[in-house]
């Protein structure tokens, strides 16, 4: 394509949370539409593609099955959970006052998508995945596209015979994730979290909100 019928617009002065915000703004990759919301512009869109197919390559290659869930919920799968309390969720009524939610993540969706079909332990292990978009009622949206209120996300569900099999489960996700961050030549420390297993890659940045103290052997 020739550059006159491109579309990259590029601006020289930008509000911004922090340097990297700031050139995907003066870059023309994408556009703020109002707080925590934004547009891919075509070459940000290139960016964005490229690296979900390489989330694709490692996630099939781990055994990953993808789908694609629907951003819109109805309430009644998270009052079911116990999770409709939570604080960031985007509500709305439809025009009969049916109560719904937009998805900040799917964790109620594929388990009503799979509860009624896998009903024999052979048809697991079953890993499911999506690259889709979430949206999130976020108090203060910040940090350009790393803290927005809709954004696109990989999230994976794993349905396993037994805790062994969760732990397989596991290990083959945490192999993918670190191949995926060589991939994109992103630096990472592995770092604990909570629950049973848990594994938090962070990427070390100078504006960073967090701090990370390294030692030989570990990172805490």
């Amino acid at each position: 394509m020739r550059q006159s019928q491109f579309f990259a617009p590029t601006l020289r002065q930008v509000k911004a949370d922090n340097p990297g915000h700031a050139l995907l703004l003066r870059g023309g990759f994408v556009r703020q539409l109002t707080a925590g919301i934004y547009s891919y512009l075509p070459l940000g869109w290139r960016v964005l593609r490229r690296i979900e197919n390489i989330v694709r390559e490692e996630m099939d290659n781990a055994g990953g099955v993808e789908m694609l869930m629907p951003a819109l919920q109805p309430l009644e799968l998270w009052q079911e959970s116990g999770r409709a309390g939570r604080e960031d969720l985007v509500r709305l009524q439809d025009r009969k006052g049916g109560e719904y939610v937009l998805g900040p993540t799917h964790e109620e969706v594929v388990v009503d998508v799979v509860r009624d079909v896998l009903s024999s332990h052979k048809l697991m292990p079953l890993n499911l995945y999506q690259v889709q978009t979430k949206f999130r009622d976020e108090k203060r949206p910040r940090a350009g596209l790393l803290r927005g209120r809709e954004f696109v996300m990989k999230d994976a569900y794993s349905f396993d015979r037994d805790l062994a099999g969760l732990d397989k489960s596991f290990d083959l996700m945490v192999a993918a994730y670190e191949k995926i961050s060589r991939a994109l030549r992103a630096g990472n420390q592995n770092c604990g979290g909570g629950g049973r297993r848990h594994r938090r890659l962070r990427h070390a940045r100078v504006h960073g909100r967090g701090r990370i103290r390294r030692r030989r052997n570990a990172v805490v």
